[in-house]
């Protein structure tokens, strides 16, 4: 699953990229935060952070099968994942992406989220091939990644170093 986050970007041109994403790659892509972008683009679904429109409140209105993810970085923040199809919980290690992530939760704490939270749950903040098997071994069922590949020297060759890290 590749998430599209342009959190910047007019929605008009957040159209444009997510139509030639889906169009292009052959799996699942999630818009941030846009629900309208993601089903005007055709996107298999949206992810929603805590000061988006609820999961619940989104689930009334977008089609059967439409994938929303919901963001969880405390116990306040859980009620905003009810009616989601997953959980992204974070930032799980220390991360400069998102400056608003907040402090790392640990691997600990990820998995009590993950617990309560009782969906699917993509760990996210600071992963990379160092690490990225301590927040599997967490109980996350995926990782989300953008300066482990993105930063890196040679993306393609970052890219591969997480799979073989993830033993899968």
């Amino acid at each position: 699953m590749i998430q599209l986050r342009l959190k910047e970007v007019d929605p008009r041109d957040l159209l444009i990229a997510a139509r030639a994403l889906v169009t292009a790659l052959p799996v699942p892509v999630i818009v941030n935060g846009r629900a309208d972008v993601a089903l005007a683009a055709g996107a298999a679904g949206v992810h929603v952070g805590i000061d988006d429109i609820p999961a619940s409140a989104l689930r009334r209105v977008v089609p059967p099968g439409f994938i929303i993810g919901a963001s969880v970085g405390n116990d306040a923040e859980m009620p905003g994942a009810v009616g989601a199809d997953y959980v992204g919980i974070g930032p799980i290690f220390p991360t400069a992406s998102k400056s608003a992530a907040g402090d790392a939760i640990g691997t600990t704490e990820f998995t009590r989220l993950a617990m309560r939270a009782a969906l699917p749950a993509v760990a996210v903040g600071g992963i990379d091939a160092s690490n990225v098997r301590q927040a599997l071994d967490a109980g996350a069922i995926g990782v989300a990644v953008i300066r482990a590949i993105f930063a890196a020297p040679d993306p393609e060759q970052a890219a591969q170093a997480l799979s073989s890290a993830t033993g899968r």
